[in-house]
């Protein structure tokens, strides 16, 4: 990486490591226990910061899994790039100078770090478990779904800022308060229940097609507007949760959040026992899923409650 971007030449002193070597479709939960055991063990050793360079078509969900799996002091920093280094347009060297001078800023949040937008002034710096891949190709594809970036990091400033790290913090403008660095102990509980999956209900979808869901531990369902399903799918979704799943509803809408007791068929889906999930992303909410079957004792209650700034108390329009 220092030979690919010389950029980054000055600005710390790098300790690097490889988890995996592989296409970012291709990452799984045990890669992403080893990714977390991987920055715990660096944290350890004295890392004050920790960037992680990772495929964008899978990194929001890398990133949520080590929110859920990891409590840290220093700053964890996702990034990468959506055009590669031998294109002129590729975004590879400012997204990972604004990478390394976040994890030297004074927060300890996991965030992705990607252009903020066509332009090359900023990065955005998206919370892990709020941001989505909206865009196959622009160079500002991450977005903060339902709201702001949590902060915005100059791309001049953080060129200019070197080894300073005061610099790094004059760098970033911050939408809110970041966690505090170094008032968290380190901790982690690593453990995932794999056996999850996430559907997204269609028209027309044919009631058979759940019949692999059976013996999974928990379901997150992609429902419509404010989390629906066609009422023929309900008694499917009942007898899951007679058998012990725990089936969570999230919504297809980019904003929002589900509320299933406006109308019958959301007030059925209750009488079932499906979970709302707020406003939890889908992909956010099955990683979620995944790591409270492992770690908590009632992951169906986990689920309407916030962990890991997955889901907002209230949804609020903004501008």
């Amino acid at each position: 990486m220092l030979r690919a971007v010389p950029d980054l030449a000055g600005r710390a002193n790098y300790r690097g490591r490889v988890v995996a070597n592989i296409l970012s479709e291709n990452m799984e939960p045990p890669i992403w226990r080893e990714l977390a055991e991987a920055v715990r063990e660096e944290i350890e050793a004295g890392a004050d910061g920790v960037v992680v360079m990772h495929g964008t078509d899978t990194m929001q969900y890398s990133a949520s899994a080590l929110s859920f799996m990891l409590d840290s002091p220093v700053p964890i920093v996702f990034t990468g790039s959506q055009r590669s280094a031998d294109r002129p347009s590729s975004d590879n060297v400012m997204n990972a100078v604004c990478a390394v001078e976040a994890a030297k800023a004074d927060h300890a949040e996991t965030l992705v770090c990607m252009h903020a937008s066509q332009s090359d002034d900023a990065c955005a710096l998206h919370r892990g478990t709020r941001v989505r891949k909206n865009h196959t190709s622009r160079r500002d594809a991450f977005e903060t779904v339902g709201g702001e970036p949590l902060g915005r990091i100059d791309y001049e400033a953080a060129a200019e800022a070197g080894a300073d790290g005061d610099a790094a913090d004059a760098a970033i403008e911050w939408n809110r308060e970041p966690l505090p660095r170094g008032e968290t102990d380190l901790s982690t509980a690593t453990d995932l229940d794999a056996d999850v999956e996430l559907v997204k209900f269609t028209p027309g979808m044919d009631p058979a097609a759940w019949e692999y869901l059976d013996d999974k531990d928990g379901v997150v369902i992609e429902g419509t507007g404010l989390g629906h399903v066609h009422t023929d799918l309900i008694p499917r979704i009942e007898e899951l949760v007679e058998s012990g799943t725990v089936v969570a509803m999230t919504s297809q809408c980019l904003s929002g959040r589900v509320c299933d007791r406006v109308y019958d068929t959301g007030r059925d889906l209750l009488d079932a026992g499906v979970v709302e999930a707020g406003d939890t992303l889908p992909g956010t909410a099955k990683v979620k899923l995944l790591w409270a079957l492992a770690n908590l004792s009632d992951p169906a209650e986990a689920m309407g409650r916030d962990l890991a700034g997955e889901l907002t108390e209230e949804s609020q329009p903004w501008r």
